[in-house]
């Protein structure tokens, strides 16, 4: 049981939010959610890696119950004892993905375009060579047919010519929600995922789990993909003091920058009221 005035289920995004800009979590933060999970608040770790990058997830938030992970495509309950059990796990057809990639690019010119595919631990992204992209380690330069061969959890996109927000707006007049649902996470590409897959939805596989109200859930984010769970939860939203300026417009309330450990900071204040 919870104890009065506290939400039921707490959400946090990790990059840009938990997770601090040397990608490392605080020994801070770590007590500061254990100390959430020991007056019986469910934690959920709500991102946009897949799960090929399950392991480090873990390593990052390691009081989470729940997994909300590929931006809501996959999600994963940790709390059952016999192991973990996938409650969702969606997918964009290859197919679909080619015509709508050619749909975006007769309206914004020639695309770099990644795709993330397998699930297997560390797996790299396919697709175009990007030197923005930050994580070279986990690439391998695929064409365009290939990675389009088969089913997968997303795609990145980007232009040279557009900023990510203008292309993420262009590519919302052309391709309907109901063939995609498209966001982006501040790396500089716009993620296009399977449609109805968002933190929102991923979080709803949760809450139902749990028997959770949305308006009893409190969440973290810093970028528009964290837009979704932000509607959608009721209790309280904060943005990161560095979060993107559409977030902190729908935020409830702001906390410290993330290499400052604003989660932690404000969980700290709530807990100890």
């Amino acid at each position: 049981m919870t104890r009065p005035g506290l939400p039921k289920l707490i959400a946090t995004d990790l990059d840009g939010t938990l997770v601090r800009s040397d990608e490392t979590v605080s020994a801070y933060t770590h007590g500061v959610l254990d100390r959430v999970r020991a007056a019986g608040i469910p934690v959920v770790a709500a991102t946009g890696r897949g799960p090929r990058l399950t392991e480090l997830t873990r390593n990052d938030i390691r009081a989470a119950d729940f997994l909300v992970m590929a931006g809501g495509g996959r999600v994963v309950d940790q709390s059952d004892p016999t192991g973990p059990v996938v409650l969702r796990d969606e997918r964009l057809a290859g197919e679909v993905l080619a015509q709508l990639l050619a749909d975006l690019e007769a309206a914004a010119g020639p695309l770099t375009v990644m795709v993330e595919a397998s699930d297997e631990h560390d797996a790299p992204l396919w697709g175009d060579y990007h030197a923005s992209w930050p994580y070279q380690d986990r690439f391998e330069a695929r064409s365009r047919a290939e990675c389009l061969s088969g089913d997968v959890i997303k795609a990145f996109a980007r232009t040279a010519d557009h900023h990510v927000d203008e292309l993420l707006a262009v590519a919302r007049q052309v391709i309907p929600p109901h063939i995609a649902t498209l966001t982006q996470a501040g790396l500089g590409f716009i993620e296009i995922c399977p449609p109805g897959v968002d933190k929102a939805s991923g979080l709803t596989a949760v809450a139902q789990t749990l028997g959770v109200d949305p308006g009893d859930v409190l969440v973290f984010g810093d970028m528009p993909n964290d837009l979704p769970m932000f509607e959608w939860a009721g209790w309280s939203r904060v943005a990161v003091a560095n979060a993107h300026p559409t977030v902190r417009a729908i935020a409830d309330e702001v906390t410290l920058r993330n290499d400052d450990d604003g989660v932690a900071v404000y969980l700290d204040r709530l807990l100890s009221r």
